[in-house]
C-alpha cells in the first residue's frame, strides 16, 4: 500500500547555493562550449563530437575513481532523474518527487506500482556491482521493472550479444549497439540506455555504473528499418555516423550533468560531515552513512539504536544546521537527503 500525502509547492524546490568551484575546476570552459545540445548537433562533425564526449567521460571517470563517501547518494540521485524521464516517455505523469514517494512511502513487501518499479530498475543499475549487470537474471528483472513482458529468447539473445562482442568493436560501437539491440527486440529506448550505461561501466572498469543516458531523449535512434535480431550488436561509427553522433552528444551532456551534481553533493556532504561530530544522538553515525549512500531517507526509517522520535529530532537538528534538506515540503511523511 502506498501512502499518498498531498504535496506542497515547495516539493519541487531547486537546489540553492553558490556555484561549485569543484565543478568549474573539473570541467573547463572550452569543454562546456564544445558539448553540443540537440539544436546545435546538426552542424557538428562526428569527430568533433567524439572529442568532446571523450573529454567529458574522462572528467567523469576522475570523479568515479575518487570513490567518495557520498558516491552512493550521487548515483541514486542520477537514477531518480533517469526514472522520471523514463516514466514521462512511457506516458506516465509521475515526476521525481512522486517516484521517490512511491518507493520510500510503500510498506516493505508491498508493490511500489508501475512507476515505482521504473525507479527500482534505475536504482538497480546504480547499486548492483557492474560485473553483475549484464546477466540473464539482471536483464530479465529490469525488463519486468520497466513494464515489459519477460521474453526468455530476447533475454538470452541480449546476454549472448554482450558476452561475445565482435573483435573489431570499439566502445562507441558497443554502446550504440546496445541501444540498437533493445530496439530490434522491441524493448524501447529506456532499456537501451540502461544497457549502454552498464556497458560503459564495464568498459571503464568502474565498480558501479553511473546512470547517465536515461535522462537523455536523443540516443541515436535510427529511422532505418530494424535489422534482424540475429544480426550483430554493433552499429558503429562507420556504418551509422548519425546514430553514433547522437549517442556521443547525449553521453557528453549526461557526463557534464553528473559532474555538476557530484560537485553540488560534495559541498553538501562536506557540510554534513563537518557537523557530524556535534551530533549527540544515538546511532547518529549510522544516519550520516545512510544519508551519504542513498538519495533520501524517510523520517520513519528503521535504524538500529534510533527511535522514531529520536530520528525526527536528529533530522530537525540537521536541517537547522544546514546539513540536510527536507525534500518533500510536507508537515508529515517527511523525507530527508543531501
Amino acid at each position: 500500500m502506498i501512502l499518498r500525502p498531498k504535496l506542497s509547492p515547495r516539493h519541487n524546490a531547486p537546489l540553492t547555493g553558490a556555484p561549485s568551484t569543484v565543478s568549474m575546476a573539473t570541467v573547463p570552459a572550452w569543454l562546456r562550449r564544445a558539448v553540443p545540445d540537440a539544436q546545435s548537433l546538426a552542424g557538428q562533425d562526428v569527430e568533433d563530437v567524439a572529442l568532446a564526449a571523450g573529454a567529458a567521460v574522462f572528467a567523469l571517470d576522475a570523479v568515479v575513481r575518487r570513490q567518495e563517501r557520498w558516491a552512493g547518494a550521487w548515483r541514486r540521485r542520477l537514477a531518480l532523474t533517469g526514472a522520471a524521464v523514463t516514466a514521462r516517455q512511457m506516458g506516465r505523469v509521475e515526476d521525481e518527487n512522486a517516484l521517490r514517494d512511491a518507493v520510500l512511502l510503500t510498506r516493505p513487501g508491498d508493490d511500489v506500482g508501475p512507476a515505482g518499479r521504473m525507479l527500482v530498475a534505475w536504482r538497480k543499475l546504480a547499486a548492483t556491482p557492474a560485473e553483475n549487470l549484464l546477466t540473464e537474471a539482471s536483464i530479465g528483472a529490469v525488463l519486468a521493472d520497466l513494464g515489459f513482458a519477460r521474453d526468455e529468447g530476447s533475454v538470452r539473445d541480449l546476454t549472448h550479444e554482450f558476452r561475445e562482442p565482435g573483435a573489431s568493436e570499439g566502445t562507441v560501437g558497443r554502446l550504440t549497439g546496445a541501444i540498437a539491440s533493445a530496439e530490434r527486440h522491441g524493448l524501447g529506448r529506456a532499456l537501451g540506455a540502461w544497457l549502454a550505461d552498464a556497458l560503459l561501466a564495464q568498459r571503464l572498469g568502474w565498480g558501479h555504473a553511473v546512470p547517465l543516458l536515461g535522462a537523455e531523449a536523443a540516443l541515436g535512434t535510427s529511422s532505418r528499418p530494424r535489422r534482424s535480431a540475429t544480426s550483430s550488436v554493433a552499429t558503429g561509427t562507420e556504418t551509422n555516423p548519425e546514430r553514433a553522433k547522437n549517442l556521443l552528444a547525449a553521453q557528453a551532456r549526461a557526463a557534464l550533468r553528473a559532474i555538476d551534481l557530484s560537485a553540488e553533493l560534495e559541498r553538501r556532504a562536506d557540510r554534513l560531515l563537518a557537523v557530524a561530530p556535534k551530533l549527540r544522538a544515538k546511532a547518529a553515525d549510522a544516519v550520516v552513512d545512510r544519508l551519504l549512500s542513498d538519495d533520501a531517507i524517510v523520517a520513519s526509517e528503521r535504524i538500529a539504536g534510533m527511535s522514531d522520535r529520536g530520528l525526527r529530532r536528529l533530522f530537525d537538528r540537521l536541517v537547522e544546521l544546514g546539513a540536510v534538506r527536507e525534500l518533500s515540503g510536507r508537515p508529515t511523511f517527511r523525507i530527508y537527503g543531501l
